[in-house]
């Protein structure tokens, strides 16, 4: 059974990043919404055998997909990769930089806030694998999205 601790930082981590979805504007949501969905079903897939090898633990004693890594992938996953793409696509340099910026504070900052308030921890991954995790899929967010661009255009 879920924590009201972790229930809450749950329905925080789904709900404050949808809300800053409203100010992508209705054309940058429908531009950047498939690569992003893409990369998120990728990145799911990825987090079913990051939770069975035990990469990372949560405190909780559920072991519900829906209630641990859904909320990260679905949460701010999604609409980050659509912001991040605003903000930088058709500039690879920066659209790497800041990847490695969100991902960095993701890898070496926040996993420490979620050990400290009991939600998670890394287990088999120290900090830099886990952000190389993190990391490695920014390609497939920015091949994807060239895609659909070049398809447009066709």
């Amino acid at each position: 059974m879920l924590s009201k601790r972790h229930k809450a930082f749950n329905i925080a981590m789904i709900v404050l990043p949808w809300l800053s979805v409203i100010f992508l504007g209705k054309r940058n949501i429908k531009r950047f919404f498939p690569a992003a969905l893409i990369t998120v079903i990728f990145e799911m897939t990825n987090a079913k055998v990051g939770q069975k090898r035990k990469w990372w633990v949560f405190y909780d004693k559920s072991k519900s997909f829906v209630s641990n890594e859904l909320p990260f992938s679905a949460g701010p996953f999604l609409p980050g990769s659509m912001w991040i793409l605003k903000l930088t696509y058709g500039n690879l340099k920066n659209f790497l930089l800041l990847n490695m910026a969100v991902d960095g504070f993701f890898a070496f900052i926040l996993t420490k806030f979620l050990k400290m308030v009991k939600i998670a921890k890394l287990g088999r991954l120290n900090e830099f694998q886990f952000f190389l995790y993190l990391f490695y899929k920014v390609a497939l967010l920015y091949s994807a999205q060239n895609f659909m661009e070049n398809k447009k255009l066709n």
